[in-house]
């Protein structure tokens, strides 16, 4: 640089002793003025060497926040999602692990079952023999839904209209049920219970279209993810999950949120992709922590409600909510089977 500047100066200031004004002039800035009348460089005498601005030239500029959340997804755009349910599966088989081989010094549900009077395993074995029937009725409505070409049509017709008329009808039947009191035998409540399983399994039934090799498949799964969690329920303290009821319900409004941005938004952007991600593993992840808080506060239900009282014990309405928590699980787990989750194999 400096022979560079010196061999620009004139004659009189290149000599063996600089004077003080050449010192002056080296410390100062100079305009360098090159043959190219386009250019115009600014270079320091003792400054490092630095790229030329070119007049008129245009930076160029990276792309802008919009521009990142509408570009395609990336390879791994479900990464993080995977990361977050094989950790959470994790924490679940070591919660397994230690609650089962009771490990645990605080009482579990499974040593208060010795004190349980009849009327409580009664309760118990009427709420799960409801669950395990819905889950049954559900899948029946769903196949009968799905051979009929009518009723297929209507349940994979989109549209405003289309689905706002669906989450009115699931909405409608399941408040429907759960307001009517409960009686024994067959009466309005059992029929409401009916309709408001049928009506989830027309719903559900496109997901036949996977065809039945992977649903047996979701099926089994989502047996083991609900039997391993209902353990660690049973085994655990019998208070430890009920104090979950506040996260979760922050959680379910983020994944429903993540779940209707989908409709604006589809998983073909960067921004979609990832709503996808978390409306998939997230509510995997929710549900299955739904599905720990709602076994503990079923069997507490049973275990304190009164005996005698004006309004018996309803186990549907207790059913209702560990059966919604698995239907939503067996439904994650079929997508992510299909490759939705960002697992489809090249």
């Amino acid at each position: 640089m400096l022979l560079r500047l010196a061999s620009s100066l004139p004659g009189r200031l290149v000599t063996t002793n600089i004077s003080t004004s050449a010192k002056q002039v080296l410390l100062a800035p100079r305009l360098i003025k090159p043959s190219n009348n386009n250019v115009l460089v600014r270079n320091y005498a003792r400054s490092p060497r630095e790229n030329h601005i070119v007049r008129g030239e245009v930076r160029s500029r990276g792309p802008t926040l919009k521009e990142r959340l509408m570009a395609p997804p990336s390879a791994n755009a479900y990464s993080l999602g995977k990361g977050a349910a094989a950790g959470a599966a994790g924490v679940g088989l070591g919660a397994l692990c230690y609650y089962g081989l009771g490990l645990s010094s605080e009482s579990s549900i499974q040593n208060n079952m010795i004190l349980w009077p009849q009327y409580v395993r009664d309760r118990l074995h009427t709420t799960y023999g409801y669950f395990g029937a819905s889950c049954v009725l559900t899948a029946l409505s769903a196949a009968a839904v799905f051979r009929s070409p009518r009723l297929l049509d209507l349940a994979t017709r989109g549209g405003w209209l289309s689905t706002l008329a669906t989450f009115a009808l699931v909405i409608g039947t399941g408040a429907m049920t759960q307001s009517i009191q409960y009686k024994e035998g067959l009466g309005p409540k059992q029929f409401s219970w009916l309709l408001h399983c049928a009506v989830l399994g027309g719903v559900i039934a496109p997901l036949c279209f996977l065809g039945g090799p992977l649903l047996t498949r979701a099926a089994i799964y989502t047996g083991g993810v609900v039997g391993g969690l209902s353990t660690v329920a049973v085994c655990a303290p019998s208070d430890k999950f009920l104090y979950m009821g506040g996260p979760l319900a922050i959680g379910l409004g983020l994944v429903m949120a993540s779940s209707l941005a989908g409709i604006w938004l589809p998983p073909t952007t960067a921004l979609g992709a990832g709503l996808a991600s978390l409306s998939l593993y997230g509510g995997l992840i929710l549900f299955s922590g739904f599905l720990l808080y709602d076994t503990q506060r079923i069997v507490r239900k049973a275990e304190v409600y009164p005996q005698y009282s004006m309004q018996p014990f309803d186990p549907i309405n207790a059913s209702l909510s560990i059966y919604m928590d698995a239907l939503n699980i067996f439904i994650r787990i079929a997508m992510i089977l299909a490759g939705g989750g960002g697992n489809r194999r090249k």
